[in-house]
């Protein structure tokens, strides 16, 4: 999501620094760059910073705490930045009631600045959605094959699923991402013995563009954190979205939150909960009635969300008001 929204904020017009403990992925997720983002590693401690890096708007994503040698820097520049903390999408109330709030540094190296927090989520009353291009959905061809992507991380009820999908009386095709789907579908499908009737393409790693255009050319995608989430949306095509697992079960509560402000119905809801439990649990069956509904409710959330701004201008029109 971060290099999407960089790249998005330099096609606007805005100069971007971006700074990544490992930008090693954007040789295959972005490989030919973007003109207006320069890509620097993140700086060790200590590290120091002068009056030429600074900005008139600083963004802290996803729990990334800036580094001492940067925040005494932005304290001492002659205009204090706009300090924005990104932080993880939320449907929650909580989200709803913190975007948007200031939180005064009170000690420190960056001691009397302020950042505000900026939640993505569902709401108007959110930061909203990244949007981007979006490929028209495929039809697909009409040879009654069932088409899922999967991109995910090593979901418990998994091997049940797979199990559940080689009883259909349909040809399954899986298109797997690389990493660690591959390496999860492969381990589960030891259990199926070589005679299943599923026929699993293995990909190397894609593009962004490449992503996108996999998604609008399934029947059901699924994916995992957020930035795939906001794309299967976009793709407006049926997803199940596996949210990251927390020790302490707070994701749980986080993927209620997201399914009762998307309206989903209650055998999607049933599906994230069996596909984000912590032991094996039944999918629903994936019958033309199950996933006729489960399409309507993906292509319903696109057009409620379309009709709302995006995240990027909404970003900007804060900074407009707060700057």
């Amino acid at each position: 999501m971060c290099w999407r929204l960089a790249a998005q904020l330099a096609e606007r017009g805005h100069s971007v620094t971006l700074y990544a403990d490992d930008a090693s992925a954007l040789q295959w997720m972005a490989p030919q760059g973007f003109s207006g983002v320069t890509v620097l590693p993140w700086p060790p401690e200590p590290a120091s910073f002068g009056s030429e890096d600074a900005a008139h708007v600083v963004i802290e994503a996803f729990g990334c705490e800036l580094p001492q040698g940067f925040q005494a820097a932005m304290a001492a520049w002659t205009q204090a930045p706009i300090w924005i903390n990104l932080e993880y999408f939320s449907a929650e109330d909580e989200a709803l009631r913190n975007h948007g709030l200031p939180s005064p540094v009170l000690h420190g190296l960056a001691k009397g600045l302020s950042k505000w927090f900026f939640y993505p989520g569902l709401s108007e009353k959110s930061g909203g959605l990244l949007h981007g291009p979006t490929p028209e959905a495929v039809v697909p061809v009409a040879d009654s094959a069932l088409r899922i992507s999967v991109f995910c991380y090593e979901p418990a009820s998994l091997g049940k699923w797979l199990k559940q999908l080689s009883d259909l009386p349909h040809t399954v095709r899986l298109q797997v991402t690389a990493g660690r789907a591959t390496q999860a579908v492969r381990l589960a499908m030891q259990a199926l013995g070589p005679d299943h009737p599923l026929e699993v393409t293995e990909l190397p790693y894609v593009s962004h563009t490449e992503f996108d255009h996999l998604l609008a050319a399934q029947d059901l995608n699924l994916v995992r954190g957020e930035d795939s989430l906001a794309r299967a949306i976009w793709a407006g095509k049926a997803f199940l979205w596996q949210i990251y697992p927390q020790e302490d079960g707070v994701h749980l509560k986080k993927l209620t939150a997201f399914l009762k402000a998307s309206q989903a119905p209650d055998v999607v809801v049933q599906a994230h909960l069996a596909w984000n439990a912590d032991q094996a649990t039944a999918m629903p069956v994936l019958s033309p009635a199950v996933l006729k509904e489960w399409t309507t409710w993906a292509i319903d959330l696109r057009m409620r969300l379309s009709q709302q701004t995006d995240l990027l201008t909404r970003l900007e029109s804060w900074v407009a008001a707060h700057g």
